[in-house]
């Protein structure tokens, strides 16, 4: 049988189409990659074999009878365990939550499900979406972390145990994750994909995004979730119907990209900032250096505010019931959530409008903004998901953003390049990040 793990999702799709593939063969090979690796690396926090070989035999019963299929008919899809669903524990990464279920599936397991797709099982996600670890190991570097909180997610892709997972970032937990474990982590623009059903952290940051292993991976599957949801009053009417014909176009012309260092480029390490300098010279006729604005240093303050401010409003049930039962870094976080004036918040709120429409005419003339996805390589050691420093700024403006494997830090350990576009300008986004995957690939 073919090496599935060398395929990408877009040609697995094709061929469970067309039966070259049986959706029962390909979970098989996810079962052994399962039983090989998962031991260590600990990605999933709810994972049922039986179940996932009943659906995929339904999966492959359905095809032979001739009906219509869906997009992504018989594909197993990994979801993060913050994501409802009535028949798999949801436990957010508490023990609040213990072995619980929620009492329907999410809007995106809907979706999913409409478009032919398996429920896989349930990634480990750091505690309530935060900051604290959860069980996850890299699976570069056992000793090091996958990032978070989206990391099951990203390690499920990186050690091939599924092609296509779904991840939250609220600060920055999707691309640091695709960063340290060297996958494509795509966090469309704020307000595209339905967080109904799903862990609220903050309703004006929250945003749901997918991991993958290429560009048009990760645009196959967000096409799949975008779609506006009554009940999730973020989202929008928005057509993504081209998604994927966006991707292989690419840009109309030839790119121009803007890099920033940002003031944080001294705390990565000089094997990354090397190869750093070597893609901005090998694509000296597309980007241009420029410091970034010098109201970009106000972000991370208000963002703060605006994250645990909604923190505390809607953890506060855990921190009523037994805060003791909470992590160190949730408890304060709370705490400080519950000590912002109302004036605090609103000026975070109003400064977010601000900073945007001070900001987007800089996409009248680049197609996109590059800076590193994280702070260097994945850190040593397994007591923190790393810094979000290098995400929260565009996290917090509501801009697509989509992390590429493009380099090599040190210890020849994966080093993701941050790509960011304007607000709902995500096709053509996409078609950039394409450009840039195929272009980039071999640089570190």
């Amino acid at each position: 049988m073919i090496d599935v793990s060398t395929l990408t999702a877009n040609e697995l799709v094709s061929k469970l189409r067309s039966g070259e593939i049986s959706s029962v063969e390909l979970c098989n090979k996810y079962l052994d990659r399962i039983k090989k690796y998962e031991k260590d690396i600990q990605a999933w926090a709810h994972f049922d074999k039986k179940i996932l070989l009943e659906k995929a035999e339904e999966a492959d019963d359905y095809r032979k009878s001739g009906k219509p299929l869906g997009p992504l008919h018989g594909l197993p899809v990994a979801v993060k365990d913050i994501i409802g669903t009535y028949d798999m524990p949801t436990e957010c990464g508490t023990v609040f939550r213990k072995k619980m279920s929620s009492t329907q599936d999410s809007e995106i397991v809907n979706l999913l499900k409409n478009a032919g797709a398996i429920i896989m099982g349930k990634t480990a996600t750091a505690e309530l979406a935060y900051i604290h670890p959860c069980k996850t190991k890299n699976p570069h570097d056992y000793s090091r972390t996958p990032g978070g909180s989206s990391s099951g997610s990203a390690a499920v892709i990186a050690s091939h145990m599924a092609h296509l997972s779904i991840g939250s970032q609220t600060g920055g937990s999707i691309i640091r994750p695709a960063s340290y474990c060297g996958v494509v982590g795509y966090k469309p623009s704020y307000g595209l994909i339905s967080r109904n059903g799903v862990l609220k952290v903050s309703d004006k940051l929250d945003t749901m995004g997918v991991f993958g292993k290429t560009v048009k991976d990760v645009a196959l599957l967000a096409k799949t979730l975008i779609k506006k949801d009554l009940y999730d009053t973020s989202t929008i009417h928005f057509s993504a119907d081209s998604m994927l014909e966006a991707c292989e176009e690419g840009p109309v012309f030839e790119p121009k990209f803007i890099f920033y260092k940002t003031n944080k480029w001294k705390s990565i390490n000089k094997k990354s900032q090397q190869a750093f300098e070597f893609l901005i010279k090998n694509l000296k006729k597309n980007i241009e250096v420029f410091d970034t604005p010098s109201y970009f240093e106000d972000i991370p303050k208000y963002h703060q505010i605006i994250h645990e401010v909604d923190m505390a409003n809607n953890m506060q049930v855990y921190f009523k019931k037994d805060k003791t039962k909470l992590s160190k870094e949730l408890r304060e976080a709370i705490a400080r959530g519950l000590k912002y004036s109302g004036k605090e918040y609103a000026d975070a709120i109003d400064f977010m409008k601000q900073s945007y429409e001070s900001y987007k005419e800089v996409f009248e003339d680049y197609h996109g903004i590059i800076t590193p996805s994280s702070s260097g390589v994945a850190d040593k050691g397994l007591k923190s998901t790393g810094s979000a420093d290098f995400q929260k700024i565009w996290t917090y403006l509501g801009l697509p953003a989509i992390s590429l494997p493009l380099l090599t830090g040190e210890n020849d350990l994966p080093l993701g390049v941050q790509l960011v576009g304007d607000k709902l300008d995500d096709l053509r986004f996409l078609g950039a990040a394409n450009w840039l995957e195929k272009n980039c690939k071999d640089e570190g």
